[in-house]
């Protein structure tokens, strides 16, 4: 039985209107088949998610680690596993005014901090706690993965790491293969919007035709999406694009899992990557 995949579109203060959406799904002959889209609309469902006793290897649209750079320069501990407990017991209110603070010392063009993984996966520094919030998003999402107990790969200390994971969860990032799939205009072409009054034609074509990319398998990741009509509707509908953006970690978690299952022990992570920054996968 093929093992179950899944992507996770998260937001740090979720609720009916917009929750957590997981993509769920499996492998099949190099393709990527589209089980399910579920909802998830509060912190404490995200959590008894991770803890169902099944194998899965998932893709987290969050942060899982802080720049090296900032890390060293606050004092906190330099160890993975430690400075997200550190970052875990800070308030948000505590988060902003360091990091605030670590800007406001910094010229400008250079106000934050990077992570190695930012510069090949174009992504937002994980220490931003505005536009978007993802510094926010890493201090909801990453404290359940670590009491979970699930695998995290490249960032457990080699004591910690299990024998056998049947849990693993893999940093993604959808923006990363969404430039790709919206062609080489990719990084001006805009597909979602939590606006109502920016959810344009132009972007219910741009969800279109990154869907019809999916399914012919138009990216360098070498995989096709199977999706059905209705399933293709849903993810066209959604104006917001978070199932979208699910489907889009899904398929990098498939990617890391047919890298696992060529014999890669990180799942497709680099062999040398920092282990408190953490990595993208796929980047």
């Amino acid at each position: 039985m093929s093992v179950l995949l899944a992507g996770c579109d998260f937001s740090s203060s979720p609720g009916p209107r917009k929750p957590i959406v997981m993509a769920i799904g499996h492998l099949q002959r190099g393709r990527v088949h589209l089980d399910a889209l579920e909802a998830v609309p509060t912190l404490r469902g995200y959590a008894d998610w991770l803890t169902v006793d099944r194998a899965w290897v998932c893709g987290f649209d969050f942060p899982f680690g802080l720049p090296r750079e900032l890390v060293e320069h606050l004092g906190w501990p330099l160890q993975w596993q430690a400075c997200m407990r550190h970052y875990a017991s800070l308030s948000r209110a505590d988060i902003r005014q360091a990091f605030a603070a670590f800007c406001d010392a910094r010229p400008v063009g250079g106000k934050f901090a990077h992570r190695a993984t930012d510069g090949p996966a174009g992504s937002s520094p994980s220490m931003k706690w505005v536009n978007p919030p993802v510094a926010f998003m890493m201090h909801a999402g990453v404290p359940p993965l670590i009491e979970s107990g699930v695998h995290l790969p490249g960032l457990h200390a080699p004591e910690d790491r299990p024998p056998q994971a049947a849990r693993v969860a893999l940093e993604a990032y959808p923006a990363l293969l969404a430039r790709e799939l919206l062609g080489p205009n990719g990084a001006r072409r805009s597909y979602k919007s939590d606006d109502v009054a920016k959810q344009s034609a132009d972007r219910l074509i741009a969800r279109k035709d990154m869907l019809t990319a999916l399914e012919s398998g138009q990216t360098r990741l070498g995989l096709r999406v199977r999706l059905s009509h209705a399933q293709r509707d849903a993810l066209v509908d959604d104006a917001r694009g978070d199932r979208l953006d699910a489907l889009l970690c899904l398929a990098q978690a498939a990617w890391a899992q047919l890298q696992h299952e060529q014999g890669h022990p990180r799942y497709g992570l680099p062999a040398d990557m920092d282990p408190l920054e953490g990595w993208i996968v796929s980047a």
